[in-house]
């Protein structure tokens, strides 16, 4: 046996709703008085879907799309749900190292909820507070995230696997 090092890209993204019908929440936290929710079955929280993506890319099973779908008709709509259902598809040789999120949005704020953010992440993956960091831009406002019309993240993780 030996150890191998690979990582694994996700992204996701979504649109201000119309109406802001629910709380804001990404990465597990909710922005309390964000003043918009955004589009979506679920909770909308495009930092977890985006990790999920990225968790996907190295079990090969995709948890956003049918299975997420099922899950959402039968009333789970929280995107902690999604993400521990991509963890369930990880062998036990593969351990995650690192997870990087990158978000673009013109709003809300996110610094004051960087750290708190990081850590709830790390405690959904079961890894140190420390292996998670996140970074925010408006990307200068070039693109409809920039302009604040929804939010955009891209995860990239590191795992380590034994084969």
């Amino acid at each position: 046996m030996r150890e191998i090092f690979v990582s694994s890209i996700g992204q996701d993204s979504h649109r201000v709703a119309s109406e802001n019908t629910k709380p804001l929440i990404l990465g597990g936290i909710e922005f309390q008085n964000a003043g918009f929710s955004l589009e979506a079955n679920s909770d909308g929280d495009v930092v977890l879907h985006a990790i999920t993506n990225a968790i996907s890319g190295i079990t090969g099973v995709n948890i956003l799309g049918k299975i997420a779908d099922d899950m959402c008709k039968r009333g789970i709509t929280n995107s902690e749900a999604y993400l521990k259902t991509a963890l369930e598809y990880m062998d036990q040789n593969t351990k995650i190292l690192h997870v990087s999120v990158s978000i673009e949005a013109k709003r809300p704020k996110f610094s004051p909820h960087i750290t708190e953010m990081c850590y709830k992440i790390a405690s959904l993956l079961n890894i140190p507070g420390s292996s998670v960091c996140i970074t925010a831009t408006t990307g200068e406002g070039l693109t409809e995230f920039g302009k604040g019309n929804g939010i955009f993240v891209t995860v990239i993780m590191s795992f380590s696997k034994i084969i």
